[in-house]
């Protein structure tokens, strides 16, 4: 497949900076739509061109990727491209989303010779912007190989995880551990400070043992020990509808995931407190009786 255009659909937090590097480091031409105009405005800059309707960027573009906030975004806008995708094209999402839907979208695009994958990515926004992502893929071997060159742009990591939904599976549970692991040392730095242990001496403690991980060294230490939760980061309520699809996904495969549960009860416990927008990590507030 001769890939000329590749759109860029989902412009937020994330997509405007993964379509960036896209542009920046690609072979390829970049054309971007979003209902928002800032993000456009900023990477005309970058070479990414500007689609006037939702059928003048399918019309340009060979590979479209969707950087959605959910599944619910994912599927009306995957609704609308079915009406507008040619054959030999091939749609593919980013977002975070139920592997049921994408194993759903699948052969509703297939009937149009359309190929599909699911595409999506972790680690934080400073990632995103450095294109030093994880990117899961969910797709057949060939379709994988035709698009680890675009997905490369964006990620250092490129993982084939199998067919279709495989990773978006494989994304569920990358963010369910990240949460029940920040759960966990949240109620470890709450004991000890409580008990006379300094924070930070605690955390660079277990960083030199086997309690060490990637959420000790930076939701622990940047943020749990200065008790630092800024908003525009990944906030409460995006984690509890990762979360959801998670435990969607543990019922469908007759899993009782109890710690999932009991961290789905503390992010509704933390939002009605009102830090619904604040950083995961958050959390900590609801162990202590000073709050």
């Amino acid at each position: 497949m001769d890939i000329k255009t590749v759109g860029f659909i989902g412009l937020g937090v994330m997509g405007e900076a993964m379509c960036r590097n896209l542009a920046k480091k690609g072979s390829w031409q970049v054309v971007g739509f979003d209902t928002q105009p800032g993000p456009l405005e900023r990477l005309a800059g970058d070479g990414v061109s500007k689609a006037a309707t939702l059928s003048d960027f399918v019309a340009r573009s060979n590979v479209i990727l969707m950087c959605l906030p959910g599944g619910k975004e994912v599927e009306a806008v995957a609704s609308n491209l079915l009406g507008l995708v040619r054959k030999d094209q091939t749609v593919v999402d980013m977002s975070t989303a139920p592997p049921k839907l994408m194993r759903e979208l699948a052969p509703r695009f297939a009937a149009k010779g359309v190929d599909f994958a699911d595409a999506p990515v972790a680690r934080t926004r400073r990632a995103a912007i450095d294109g030093t992502l994880s990117i899961m893929v969910g797709s057949s071997a060939e379709v994988f190989t035709r698009l680890r060159p675009i997905l490369s742009t964006m990620g250092t990591e490129v993982t084939h995880c199998g067919g279709v939904g495989a990773g978006q599976v494989v994304k569920l549970m990358n963010n369910m551990v990240v949460f029940e692991t920040t759960m966990a040392i949240a109620e470890a730095i709450s004991i000890a400070e409580a008990s006379g242990v300094d924070g930070k001496l605690l955390f660079e403690t277990m960083s030199k043992g086997s309690a060490d991980s990637f959420v000790l060294r930076n939701h622990g230490m940047k943020h749990l020990v200065p008790q630092d939760y800024p908003e525009q980061a990944f906030s409460v309520r995006y984690a509890v509808k990762d979360l959801s699809y998670a435990r969607e996904l543990a019922q469908q495969s007759g899993v009782h995931a109890r710690g999932a549960d009991l961290l789905a009860q503390m992010f509704e416990e933390s939002i009605a407190r009102g830090d619904g927008e604040r950083y995961t990590p958050v959390i900590r507030r609801l162990m202590t009786k000073t709050r």
